[in-house]
C-alpha cells in the first residue's frame, strides 16, 4: 500500500536504498547499472564523496535564505562559474528548481524584454513538433508531444510548431545533408513570415532533441541557419539544454558543437547532478539590460529560486567535471558506446536508427528496416524493453511516440561522465538481451 501517486497510479514501484557509482541498489539487495543518469541527470554517478561534503558544508552554514532579501555566496559563485563557461553573449544567470521553471522562466524574459523595448505587439512562440520543453503549462504549450498535450489543450496558451530537424524520418531521398539543413530551417521563416516578423517573441528548440524523440541531433549548418534567420527577424532564440546540456554531448553545451549562441538558454538535470533539484536560464547581456534600464526587475519569482542547498549542489559538480576531466571522458566512451551500439544493432532487423552525441545516445526500434514502419502503439514495445531492462540489472530510457507522439519507440541512453568502458560494454550487452527478449515476447 502506498499514499504516493506515482507516475503509474498502480505501479508497485521497488524502493531504492543506496546508489555508488553508476549503479542504485533497492532494499531487496538488487542492484542496476544507472545507464540513463535517471533521466539523465546523474552525471557525476550516486553517491560523490566530494559532492556530498559540499552539501554537509552547506547545510551546516546555511540551508535557506529567501532571494527577496538576500542574496548569498554560493549562488553568487555559481553564476560566476556558469557565466565564465557559457556561450558568447550570456552573462546573467537566473537560478531555479528545475528545467520546467526554467523554460518557463525564459519564455516570459523574452515576452517582457519585448515590452520593455516598446515592441508589446509581439505574441507568437515558435518551437517544433515532438519537442519536450516540460510539463508547467507555458513549457508543455511550448513543446510539441501531442500525447502529453492532447488532454490539457483547453489550458494552453497558443503557440506554433515545424517540423523537428529529424534527419532519419524526414530527409528526403536524394536530398544532402545541405539540402535538408536548408529546408527543414527555412519552416521557421516560412511560420515567422506568416505570422508577421514583428509579431513572433521566439522560437525554443533543443539544440540536441531529448526524451520525446531519442537524442536526435541537428544536421548540418542547421543551427546557424536557425540563428540567422531569428537575427534577421528580430526574434528571440531560445536554446532548451535541460537535457542535452551540461556535458552530456562532450562539451559543457551542445551548441559549441553547431558554432552558434542562443538568447536565453535553459538548463538543469546535469547541472546538479540530482544532488539537489537546480535550473537555471542563461540570459544575454541586452535582456538583462532591457530590465535593470526598464522597469527594474523581472516580473517573476519562486520560493526556491537560488536555494544555497541547490547552488552548493551545482556548483561542487560543475567543480568536480572540470578537475578531473570529465567532459574527455563524455567523448571518449561516447564513442566506445557509439561504437558498441552499431556492432551489436547496426544490422539487428528491428533496429532502424543509431544517433546522438557523445553520451547521449538513441536507438530507433522499427519494424520493418526498409520501410521504417513502427510498431504498433498498443504493443507498448517501449515499456516491454524498460521491464526487461530493469529484471537483468539495467535502467534505460525508453519512450513511444517517438514519430508523432503515437507511433514509433526508442531507448535513450545517458550514463553518468565517470563510466568506464568494461561498463559500458555491460550497458550494451544488457540492453541487447532486453530488446530480443521484448521483441520475443
Amino acid at each position: 500500500m502506498t499514499h504516493i501517486l506515482h507516475r503509474a497510479a498502480n505501479a508497485a514501484m521497488p524502493v531504492a536504498v543506496g546508489g555508488r557509482g553508476i549503479e542504485l541498489f533497492d532494499r531487496d539487495g538488487r542492484s542496476y547499472i544507472d545507464a540513463s543518469g535517471g533521466a539523465a541527470v546523474s552525471c557525476l554517478g550516486h553517491g560523490h564523496p566530494d559532492v556530498l561534503a559540499a552539501l554537509h558544508a552547506q547545510l551546516d552554514r546555511m540551508a535557506y535564505a529567501h532571494t527577496g532579501f538576500f542574496t548569498t555566496e554560493v549562488a553568487e559563485r555559481l553564476a560566476d562559474r556558469l557565466v565564465a563557461d557559457a556561450p558568447a553573449g550570456l552573462d546573467h544567470v537566473y537560478l531555479v528548481s528545475g528545467g520546467s521553471e526554467a523554460v518557463e522562466a525564459a519564455l516570459k524574459m523574452a515576452r517582457q524584454y519585448f515590452v520593455e523595448i516598446g515592441q508589446p505587439q509581439r505574441r507568437h512562440v515558435i518551437a517544433r513538433r515532438q519537442s519536450y520543453h516540460g510539463n508547467t503549462l507555458g513549457a508543455l504549450a511550448t513543446g510539441g508531444n501531442e500525447w502529453r498535450r492532447s488532454q490539457f489543450r483547453p489550458l494552453l496558451i497558443e503557440t506554433h510548431h515545424i517540423d523537428a530537424c529529424y534527419e532519419y524520418r524526414l530527409r528526403e531521398t536524394g536530398e544532402s545533408e545541405a539540402e535538408y539543413a536548408a529546408r527543414a530551417a527555412g519552416q521557421l521563416e516560412a511560420t515567422i513570415l506568416e505570422l508577421g516578423p514583428d509579431r513572433v517573441i521566439a522560437f525554443v528548440a533543443e539544440t540536441v532533441v531529448g526524451a520525446t524523440a531519442g537524442a536526435v541531433p541537428p544536421v548540418g549548418d542547421y543551427f546557424k541557419r536557425i540563428r540567422e534567420i531569428c537575427d534577421r527577424h528580430g526574434v528571440l532564440l531560445i536554446l532548451d539544454e535541460v537535457m542535452c546540456g551540461m556535458g552530456r554531448t562532450g562539451t559543457l553545451h551542445a551548441c559549441e558543437q553547431d558554432g552558434i549562441a542562443p538568447d536565453l538558454m535553459t538548463i538543469a538535470k546535469g547541472l546538479g547532478g540530482g544532488y539537489q533539484p537546480v535550473g537555471a536560464v542563461l540570459l544575454s547581456g541586452r535582456i538583462f539590460e532591457s530590465f535593470s534600464k526598464g522597469s527594474g526587475f523581472f516580473q517573476h519569482g519562486h520560493t526556491y529560486m537560488g536555494h544555497p542547498m541547490a547552488a552548493a549542489a551545482g556548483l561542487a559538480v560543475q567543480e568536480v567535471i572540470r578537475r578531473d576531466g570529465l567532459l574527455a571522458n563524455v567523448v571518449a566512451m561516447g564513442e566506445h558506446l557509439r561504437a558498441r551500439l552499431e556492432q551489436r544493432f547496426g544490422n539487428h532487423p528491428h533496429v532502424g536508427d543509431i544517433r546522438g552525441r557523445g553520451l547521449f545516445q538513441g536507438v530507433e526500434l522499427v519494424a520493418d528496416r526498409l520501410t521504417k514502419a513502427s510498431f504498433d502503439p498498443k504493443s507498448r514495445l517501449n515499456a516491454a524493453i524498460k521491464r526487461e531492462a530493469m529484471a537483468r540489472g539495467l535502467m534505460v530510457y525508453p519512450m513511444g511516440g517517438t514519430i508523432d507522439g503515437v507511433r514509433g519507440d526508442h531507448v535513450l541512453l545517458a550514463p553518468p561522465f565517470i563510466i568506464e568502458r568494461h561498463q559500458v560494454d555491460d550497458v550494451v550487452e544488457r540492453l541487447g538481451e532486453a530488446i530480443d527478449a521484448a521483441l520475443a515476447a
